[in-house]
């Protein structure tokens, strides 16, 4: 059978969602539009005469990059997310609702949030997270932790090809000498920098044995990228989106990585005191280990592929790397 590529025709997408029986009666497509700057899927919102709504495809390459390959049916991992945690009220407030799965042809329908923007703001120099805004995200991620162990979850969701994938981006691409990334069109200086990481023996041990843990099947049910650009800032606050590569691991991984956003977003050293002490009060944490994965988050995302919109100069970059490195061999 035939796999449907949805595309941005509004006759085809009405047809699309009738034959999904996901349209109410009487109700007609009116527009659709972008509702941001995603990555990795095919995604519109969709306007109706009654309502608005998401519709996303995950296809076998990533959306903004059609020469890198990715799982075509990760967007049914991400289905699997929200089946799991509808039993968790807190958390299910914090998400859009699932509408529909269409699982031949990895198309998900969600409730739409609304007018918003992510996180991607507090990377902008003097922009600072607010307190609340960060125990809000503490406690969605230590509930999500504690609430969802592999020993009691009814399905234990692996997704391993995506942890295959973002494997190569976070624990191995970065530090090859020759991957084809031009860093310094990110920002001259920068491959310069990147040869004292490349070039560290101290590390290499160290981001292998990081590398095999994230690989290993865990004990907690992780979002699996959990990062600003994952946080959306809507009318009734901060909602969660995007947990396509959620697996159960480690939650050390997934504190890591947010505390390294926030060191790359140069929020002060109090806010990310904060993040660490806002988390174990609700959920146990082996700190050193979040520290490690917080500096390969940061390697990652200053020397690999998937850039941010950081507003740092080449100074600040060169002193993170370095404070990841003495981490990472210690």
């Amino acid at each position: 059978m035939s796999k449907t590529i949805l595309k941005s025709d509004l006759r085809f997408l009405q047809e699309y969602l009738v034959d999904q029986d996901w349209l109410q009666n009487g109700e007609a497509l009116v527009s659709s539009e972008k509702p941001g700057e995603g990555n990795m899927n095919f995604t519109l919102r969709l306007i109706t005469d009654q309502r608005t709504i998401i519709i996303k495809q995950s296809r076998d390459y990533v959306e903004k990059y059609p020469d890198v390959p990715a799982p075509k049916d990760r967007a049914l991992r991400e289905a699997e997310f929200y089946e799991l945690i509808e039993s968790n009220r807190k958390l299910r407030q914090k998400m859009p609702t699932l509408l529909g799965v269409d699982r031949k042809n990895h198309v998900l329908l969600l409730e739409d949030l609304g007018e918003g923007s992510d996180y991607s703001t507090i990377y902008r120099k003097g922009e600072l997270i607010q307190t609340k805004e960060l125990q809000e995200l503490a406690e969605f991620l230590s509930t999500l932790h504690l609430n969802f162990h592999r020993e009691t979850s009814p399905n234990r969701i692996r997704n391993i090809e995506m942890r295959k994938l973002n494997h190569q981006h976070v624990f191995v691409l970065p530090y090859q000498t020759e991957n084809g990334f031009d860093l310094d069109s990110v920002l001259p200086g920068l491959s310069e920098a990147a040869i004292a990481v490349k070039t560290d023996s101290k590390i290499s041990k160290s981001i292998k044995e990081l590398g095999n843990l994230y690989l290993a099947d865990g004990d907690h049910l992780l979002h699996g990228d959990f990062f600003p650009g994952s946080w959306l800032n809507t009318k009734k606050g901060i909602r969660i989106i995007d947990p396509e590569f959620c697996f159960f691991g480690p939650a050390e991984f997934e504190t890591g990585v947010t505390l390294a956003h926030l060191k790359m977003a140069n929020q002060t050293d109090k806010i990310q005191k904060q993040w660490i002490e806002m988390y174990t009060k609700q959920a146990p944490l082996d700190r050193a280990l979040s520290e490690r994965f917080a500096a390969a988050e940061v390697i990652r995302r200053i020397i690999g592929l998937a850039q941010l919109p950081l507003d740092i100069d080449l100074e600040k970059r060169i002193q993170l790397l370095e404070n990841a490195r003495e981490i990472l061999a210690t």
